[in-house]
């Protein structure tokens, strides 16, 4: 009689035990599933979107036109005490990678509390930009240090505040700058305004453009965002290859009120 009621202890004991367990892990796995995305959260994902090597090479294929294959490349560079990120950011013709014509610094990082967007992308011009050049394919030892990257951060050119797309839409993030824009002189503008979207698959969508103080556009594509793409290094050359460009000398005409060489 002793046995079995022992047993029968032990029994109703063990069942206790996988009873809670049972349900302890329900409710850590509820709190996984129902976990609202954080702050930073949002700031990783557009850190990560932004990252890497990019190509306008389709659109440039369906509209040689009015859009260049251009080479986006961006990467870390280094992470600030309040948890923002820099990257480095730089675009050059595909043809020529090693020579950047544009290079800047992004600033990732969440929305302040009294704005209502999620996540805070800022340009910010180098110092000494040739130190810079293909920044992101040297090795780490070759790179300039974190401390100076930091003293390299030059004049703020834009912000963008960024929102999470609604649920259906192809975009995971999007936005643009305030409006009226920021300060800018190049060719005859008076201010500009950038538009960014972070799209699945790692795609980004850029638009900068430039308005004299008529309100008329100065610089920058009409007729669209610029479509950057991620291209498998495999399939680069064959990507590029049926890419129709016209000969150098007219392409240097095009360049003149690009999107690509705003400053």
């Amino acid at each position: 009689m002793g046995n079995d009621s022992d047993s029968n202890g032990w029994s109703r004991a063990r069942g206790f035990v996988v009873k809670t367990l049972f349900l302890i892990g329900g409710a850590i796995l509820v709190k996984r599933l129902t976990k609202s995305t954080t702050r930073w959260d949002h700031s990783r994902i557009v850190t990560q979107s932004l990252s890497g090597e990019k190509f306008s090479a389709e659109q440039a294929s369906r509209d040689p036109d009015n859009y260049f294959n251009i080479r986006m490349l961006t990467c870390p560079a280094v992470d600030m005490v309040d948890g923002s990120k820099v990257l480095y950011f730089e675009q050059a013709f595909w043809r020529t990678p090693q020579k950047p014509f544009r290079q800047r610094f992004y600033m990732v990082k969440p929305c302040p509390k009294e704005v209502k967007c999620d996540v805070e992308v800022s340009t910010y011009a180098i110092r000494d930009a040739e130190e810079y050049k293909n920044f992101c394919d040297r090795p780490r030892d070759q790179r300039p240090l974190p401390e100076e990257v930091i003293g390299d951060v030059g004049e703020h050119l834009t912000t963008i505040h960024l929102k999470r797309c609604d649920r259906g839409k192809r975009c995971l993030y999007e936005g643009s700058t305030p409006p009226g824009g920021f300060p800018n002189s190049w060719n005859g503008a008076t201010y500009c305004t950038s538009e960014l979207a972070i799209l699945k698959n790692n795609e980004v969508h850029t638009w900068d453009r430039g308005y004299d103080e008529d309100g008329n556009q100065v610089w920058g594509v009409k007729e669209g965002p610029y479509e950057f793409k991620p291209a498998p290094t495999s399939t680069v050359n064959d990507m590029f290859s049926p890419l129709n460009y016209p000969p150098l000398q007219s392409l240097e005409k095009r360049i003149e009120g690009s999107l690509v060489l705003q400053e």
